[in-house]
């Protein structure tokens, strides 16, 4: 049944104001928010977290919880205030005409009940459909967010789905009733960047088929970029620029947005010439917000007496389309003047090889019944010969999908588990079969990690300094506590923060400062090899580029070899000297940094490229989406691992992808991919990422 049409806006929010009240006081989480959503319009709604984005979306769906109150303002749907709307109403619209879509699939979807089963429920409560009408119209859904197997699909339980399948699941249950707005809050963060590009796709084609006004919560510009028409920037609760992508990108009009930009790495960023912008300082605590601009102790053009005098309302940018910012002195700031350089920094040397491996595999024996451990056993091969050197000073990145082994090898490395074939030389010495209980403390302290969640690694009892200290007495730094303690501030100084924070809990350090003490405590040993496991995908964008900067700065003072585990191509293009791309357990190409980025490429590696969501209008990427998921390593396809999901495959013949697993064959000096197809194949190859010319 099509819905009544409706040619106003969608969504509209007015200067609205939300707060959250605790015993001590009340918290205004946002102010003076307004942003329209027209009809089949996606507005991208981005910021960092704790800037109120969520908070927005929880305001529009009436679920802030017991402590939370809408203050001031209103929020309009098709043209009815939702503030005077009745329960029942609000009950009607809710799931039918507006539905959202969170960031863990998993938390919507229902463990015990199979995903047939819950797709159907929506439009029988909302629609009163009848069992055959609902089943067809699940089925129809399913084909629509492009899962294979439609009727295995309804068939499974949530926790026989992978994370991309769960979260198409959750999109189709949020499309079952046709709503007139979809709310996404992060909806491909805990995805792979290419399962994200595939979600994002499915998303601006369901939108289009289904004529859908999206509102698009995000911290990743690139992918505001390709999914939306419109984009309202928000800091410490306030929006602080809104408009249309091509003006608020190329013409930006807020302190805030540009130094957003700045501290992201975009193509041709280079790390010693070009190092990234960190903004400087701290967002402010909501009960702590200064007078006047809430980024007014942060912002390169603060003036004091004016910034910090009153409240700063929105103003429209004049000649653009509904292009507005909460800045005074936007019409006085030369907007096009060049960044100020920092301070470009000498690369240093690459020296010897540290770490050397040679045709490591990694296998795992599981019973087929896992749950009784009965049947027969099976091998899942985590690590397929891996080969690889690694230099002092040399950023070594390791990229591919969830499952392909960057992980294992990682443990392997770091003696949490032993290899099953094959040999890993730390300065010609064997470490594979060697775990770490049993390795002695120069080993320990000089293989060290990074791990991607700050929040985990950290004794949350301890105070920063005591756990920094309780790594030097392991590793047997220092003769007495005093010089245990002066290493210990050294190494807070190393990390930029202040000394004063020896004496904090790590409840409270933001997520930035933790992966700081992280990265202190990974040094205390003195390491000279560091794996940083996805270091920064856990941080705000204006921290990453902090922090990934720290990282490059110890390494050259320190001469550490790096190697950087990550998805996220555009921070390992800007950070790393060579890459080694990885799928299902094997390497499918090796090669400097320029050559990897560069065709000729392995067919993976250019649809990863493809991939990356990149925040510069001016890029112009070829769209790969990769069918299908990644196969299971405990039955990986015969012949080249990538071969059920390459689009190069038919370009050789003799179905020679299906039956042999490619031999490494280098295509330059240090550049080598694991791939059948001829040289002249190889070099029809365009570039997936093209800038377009000045």
């Amino acid at each position: 049944m099509p819905k009544p049409s409706y040619d106003g806006p969608i969504l509209e929010i007015d200067k609205l104001s939300i707060s959250f009240f605790t015993r001590l006081r009340e918290i205004p989480a946002v102010m003076d928010f307004s942003v329209a959503v027209r009809p089949g319009e996606a507005v991208g709604l981005v910021g960092e977290s704790g800037c109120g984005k969520s908070t927005v979306a929880l305001g529009v769906m009436r679920d802030l919880g017991k402590n939370g109150r809408i203050t001031g303002g209103t929020i309009r749907f098709k043209g009815r205030d939702m503030g005077e709307m009745s329960r029942e109403e609000l009950g009607r619209i809710r799931g039918n005409e507006i539905a959202m879509i969170y960031q863990e699939p998993m938390a919507s979807l229902n463990p015990a009940m199979k995903i047939g089963r819950q797709l159907m429920e929506v439009p029988m409560i909302h629609q009163g459909a009848s069992e055959a009408e609902a089943r067809a119209r699940a089925l129809q859904v399913v084909e629509d967010v492009k899962l294979p197997d439609p009727k295995r699909i309804l068939n499974s339980y949530p926790h026989q789905l992978s994370g991309g399948q769960q979260q198409r699941i959750v999109i189709a249950m949020a499309l079952m009733s046709e709503p007139a707005l979809l709310i996404l809050d992060e909806p491909t963060t805990a995805l792979d960047v290419t399962v994200e590009a595939a979600v994002v796709e499915l998303v601006k084609d369901l939108g289009k088929k289904y004529g859908t006004s999206m509102l698009f919560i995000s911290h990743n510009l690139g992918l505001v970029l390709e999914t939306c028409d419109r984009l309202c920037v928000m800091y410490s609760g306030e929006a602080v620029e809104r408009g249309s992508i091509e003006d608020v990108f190329d013409e930006m009009q807020h302190p805030y947005t540009q130094a957003l930009f700045r501290s992201i790495p975009l193509p041709g960023a280079d790390k010693n010439a070009r190092p990234l912008k960190a903004i400087p300082g701290n967002f402010p605590l909501p009960h702590e917000r200064p007078r006047g601009c809430n980024f007014g102790p942060r912002c390169d053009y603060f003036e004091a007496g004016r910034c910090d005098a009153r409240d700063i309302p929105m103003s429209d940018v004049p000649g653009n389309d509904r292009h507005a910012t909460r800045c005074l002195k936007f019409q006085e700031i030369d907007w096009a003047a060049p960044a100020e350089l920092m301070e470009t920094k000498e690369k240093g040397a690459i020296g010897e090889v540290i770490l050397k491996m040679d045709k490591l595999k990694k296998y795992y024996e599981v019973s087929a019944n896992a749950l009784f451990g009965g049947g027969a056993r099976k091998v899942v091969k985590a690590n397929e010969e891996l080969s690889f050197e690694a230099r002092e000073s040399e950023t070594l990145a390791i990229v591919g999908e969830s499952g392909c082994g960057k992980s294992t090898f990682a443990k392997v490395l770091m003696g949490l588990e032993t290899a099953t074939e094959g040999q890993i030389l730390l300065d010609g010495r064997n470490i594979e079969q060697i775990p770490i209980q049993q390795r002695d403390r120069k080993t320990v302290g000089e293989v060290q990690m990074v791990f991607q969640n700050p929040f985990d690694t950290l004794n949350p009892s301890m105070t920063v300094g005591r756990q920094i200290i309780r790594a030097l007495e392991i590793f047997g730094v220092g003769n007495s506590e005093a010089e245990r303690r002066n290493r210990m501030l050294e190494l807070l100084d190393l990390v930029k923060l202040p000394r004063e924070f020896a004496q904090r809990m790590p409840r409270q350090l933001s997520g930035g400062q933790k992966q700081r003490v992280g990265i202190a405590r990974a040094f205390a040993g003195g390491a000279r090899i560091v794996v940083a496991d996805e270091p920064v995908s856990a941080l705000d964008v204006s921290v990453q580029a902090a922090v990934t900067d720290l990282l490059m700065e110890i390494q050259r003072e320190e001469k550490t070899t790096l190697l950087f585990i990550s998805h996220d191509l555009s921070i390992v293009r800007y950070l790393s000297d060579r890459v080694m791309v990885m799928y299902l357990g094997h390497v499918v190409e090796l090669g400097t940094t320029d050559q990897v980025f560069s065709p000729p490429y392995h067919p993976y590696t250019e649809a990863l490229l493809s991939a990356v969501p990149i925040a510069d209008t001016s890029v112009q990427k070829t769209h790969i989406v990769l069918e299908g998921d990644i196969p299971s390593a405990m039955n990986p396809p015969p012949g080249c691992p990538f071969q059920t999901r390459c689009r190069w495959k038919s370009e050789v013949p003799g179905g020679l992808c299906e039956r042999e697993v490619p031999k490494v064959r280098d295509l330059a000096e240090g550049h080598q991919v694991k791939c059948h197809l001829s040289d002249e194949k190889l070099a029809e190859m365009e570039p997936v990422i093209k800038i377009a010319a000045e």
